[in-house]
């Protein structure tokens, strides 16, 4: 039999708590000391005070990597322009979050995944550790579930503070197609050193890289060697004059989810923050695309008796290179409404990636080809005729149709056809 349990640590508040017998819960009214959890891949530990992330320790290694976990509040000026919509004026450095009350910090352990969650009064941080098979055991889920709708001109920042020796360079994505590297320019006020962050931000050095993947777009900086800070939501009571005609004062509670991922470099490389662009790992890719493009489970109504069950749906007959990436897939308008198209919109993408960085359990069983891809064996029970290369639009025939059906992208192309059927 399977088993779990739940450590609720109250920290002397004075909280009714609900048991189940399904999952043994056991209460202790004072702060522990640090705890860690662990699967086959990774090590996290955390504060016994705060339940927040401390440290991250990757299997087979004895080195401990500093990864400590702080909220932030920014504030606003009390003078001139003020931040707003658009604009971000802070007074100044982040001070720490102090809510009112400590944390209540539940600790599940079970079969499946560990977590750690952290209760207080304005967040709520889950960070889970998957003991699964596959993508999800080698980096950790975070997830902040944010309200500060009795806040007054304040901005909640979450800042991850290691020991990699980043010193003023991190690097964000360009709306998830590549990557931008970053400086920290002390000559500029605090505000103009927060970039946009799509997808991903990391920090490196010659021996590690750590990724920050995000499931939504928001602000990012690296304002010290080692950190990387996130903008949870912003409260903003005034508008900033530049068109929007109000303040920030629509808030909801707010998810936000993370992917926070640490690489070991296989060769020490001290010149890869001086090269002029960068790339994330394969295994980083995948976990992007696992945050962001994850499989939608519908729950089912149990009926009596139980209808039949659905055809499986496998349209490819072989796995897509790890390292390619179908964007659109769908079918052209035909000359004859009444009649079926045999026509076909493609769009592929094959991502650009690092390899330097180790590649041992990266837990995925597809491959790379270098680039090449036979498509006329990828769709099963498909033939396909001919391909047209397009532009993005599909209006522009780029060359003439061809009738072989195997291609060629380089990383970082994204290549349009029309795909004729056989």
């Amino acid at each position: 039999m399977l088993k779990s349990s739940v450590r609720l640590y109250l920290h002397g508040r004075d909280l009714p708590v609900r048991k189940q017998e399904t999952v043994p819960v056991h209460v202790f009214p004072t702060a522990p000391d640090d705890f860690c959890l662990e699967n086959q891949h990774l090590r996290a530990c955390f504060s016994g005070r705060s339940g927040l992330l401390q440290s991250l320790r990757r299997a087979g290694e004895e080195r401990e990597q500093r990864v400590s976990s702080e909220f932030l509040v920014y504030g606003t000026r009390t003078s001139k322009d003020k931040s707003g919509a658009y604009l971000f004026l802070p007074d100044g450095e982040a001070k720490p979050y102090t809510p009112k009350e400590p944390p209540v910090v539940r600790v599940t352990e079970g079969p499946f995944f560990s977590e750690v969650a952290s209760y207080y009064q304005h967040v709520q941080t889950v960070v889970r550790l998957y003991n699964v098979p596959g993508v999800e055991g080698l980096s950790l889920d975070v997830s902040c579930l944010v309200d500060i709708r009795d806040h007054v001109n304040k901005e909640l920042a979450l800042r991850f503070s290691t020991d990699i020796e980043s010193d003023d360079t991190f690097f964000t994505d360009l709306n998830g197609f590549q990557i931008q590297p970053r400086r920290y320019q002390q000559k500029l006020p605090l505000q103009a050193n927060f970039y946009p962050m799509p997808a991903m931000a990391y920090i490196q050095d010659a021996q590690s890289r750590l990724t920050l993947h995000t499931a939504q777009a928001l602000g990012v900086s690296s304002l010290g060697s080692g950190q990387l800070e996130v903008i949870l939501d912003r409260r903003l009571m005034q508008d900033d004059n530049r068109g929007l005609g109000q303040g920030l004062k629509d808030n909801k509670r707010t998810c936000n989810r993370f992917r926070l991922l640490l690489e070991r470099r296989a060769t020490a490389n001290k010149v890869q923050d001086s090269r002029p662009v960068s790339f994330p790992s394969l295994l980083s890719h995948i976990t992007s695309m696992h945050l962001n493009a994850e499989a939608l489970v519908l729950p089912v109504a149990q009926e009596k008796p139980a209808p039949p069950a659905l055809r499986s749906f496998a349209p490819l007959s072989a796995t897509v290179p790890c390292d390619f990436h179908i964007l659109n897939l769908r079918t052209l308008q035909a000359e004859d409404d009444s009649l079926p198209s045999a026509e076909a919109a493609l769009i592929l993408h094959r991502k650009g990636f690092d390899c330097s960085l180790e590649a041992r359990n990266l837990g995925f069983n597809c491959t790379t080809s270098q680039g090449k891809l036979a498509l006329g064996s990828l769709f099963r029970g498909l033939e396909l005729g001919s391909l047209q290369p397009t532009s993005l639009t599909l209006m522009y025939p780029l060359g003439t149709a061809s009738n072989s059906t195997t291609i060629r992208l380089d990383p970082m192309e994204i290549a349009t056809f029309r795909v004729r059927l056989g």
